[in-house]
């Protein structure tokens, strides 16, 4: 607590004394009718006043990308069970890292401003570069919303209409097989590097600047598959512009129940994106059980989880100390992965 807050809350108590000394020596006025709602309403107030404005989201990318999707799908019912709007605002730059440093370092931490929170880049913006100070014990994780599994899609007149047959090449042509991604530290870097821990088979790696330039280049035949993510390339799989080979999930996705799991080739790898919410660290409890209880509810509701369908995405929500284990969880599994192999990508 400052000094200047120290003092109000010493006039504050002391006013408070004063007051109460005179109310011993004289009989209290009755209350009217009008003082006594006043005194409910003040009570209640100091329980249920959050949030009393607009709620800022920060994004660290552009407006129209996976964050803002996200935004778009999840925001409008925020907005009716907290009974306040939100507003967006887009800080672009460095896969990130410049909004989620401003929310960990700057941000006020009162729950005005929340920021949309991706993995892995969240993590391995830190762990790969170390110029970049901020990490995940200087935010509260609120909830996660979705999951974007990572796929493997090829051009639709690919030579290869199974995975298996995509293994089988592979192997028979170690370091050969070209397979782009989104970029270096992004998601299907990361599961690229995971696909040849797991598989002990070797491509070769081919960055691009995001996950549309990775997927065009492979319907352009410029690279033989692209590992990608279901949310991005859905709508070109249906409309027949690129086969899906595999999806990196537990399960088959009932959007694309024929594409087999790698699980199923025998391929221990479940991997993609997620895409939730975060606050600064230090928010008041009331304000982050609030959040909390809001990101439950939406979990519920129907129409909601419709609309994440609709946009070929995953509801997957885990909420507060559940979140929180599953970024430090994916912490350790990147850094010890980068760990591995940052020795061919540092300079």
């Amino acid at each position: 607590m400052n000094k200047r807050l120290s003092a109000i809350c010493a006039v504050v108590l002391a006013t408070s004394m004063i007051l109460g000394g005179c109310a011993s020596s004289a009989p209290a006025p009755a209350a009217t009718d009008s003082a006594k709602p006043a005194t409910e309403a003040t009570e209640t107030k100091t329980e249920t006043s959050y949030p009393e404005k607009t709620i800022t989201v920060t994004q660290g990318f552009k407006a129209g990308g996976g964050s803002d999707t996200l935004a778009q799908i999840t925001q409008p019912y925020l907005e009716k069970i907290l009974g306040q709007s939100f507003t967006n605002q887009y800080i672009p730059g460095a896969t990130g890292a410049i909004a989620w440093n401003q929310l960990a370092k700057t941000t006020k931490a009162d729950g005005y401003t929340i920021s949309i929170t991706n993995t892995p880049m969240l993590m391995t913006n830190y762990i790969m570069n170390e110029e970049i100070q901020y990490n995940i014990s200087e935010l509260t994780p609120i909830a996660n919303v979705v999951s974007d599994p990572g796929v493997v899609v090829v051009a639709a007149d690919s030579k290869y209409n199974t995975m298996e047959e995509l293994l089988a090449d592979i192997k028979a042509n170690p370091g050969k097989i070209t397979a782009g991604n989104s970029g270096v530290g992004g998601d299907d870097f990361f599961t690229q590097l995971r696909f040849k821990k797991a598989s002990g088979l070797d491509v070769a790696m081919v960055p691009f600047d995001g996950d549309g330039p990775s997927w065009q280049a492979a319907m352009g035949g410029k690279v033989d598959v692209s590992f990608n993510n279901l949310g991005v390339v859905y709508a070109q799989v249906k409309a027949g512009n690129l086969k899906m080979l595999a999806i990196f999930t537990e399960e088959r996705n009932e959007m694309v129940p024929d594409v087999p799991t790698l699980k199923e080739l025998g391929i221990d790898l479940v991997s993609g994106s997620s895409r939730g919410y975060s606050a600064p660290a230090g928010i008041p409890d009331d304000v982050k059980q609030k959040l909390y209880d809001a990101f439950e509810e939406l979990s519920t509701n129907e129409e909601f989880i419709k609309g994440a369908a609709d946009a070929a995405l995953v509801v997957d929500v885990k909420i507060g100390d559940d979140y929180k284990a599953y970024l430090e969880e994916q912490e350790a599994q990147f850094t010890e992965i980068w760990n591995e192999v940052k020795d061919a990508y540092q300079k």
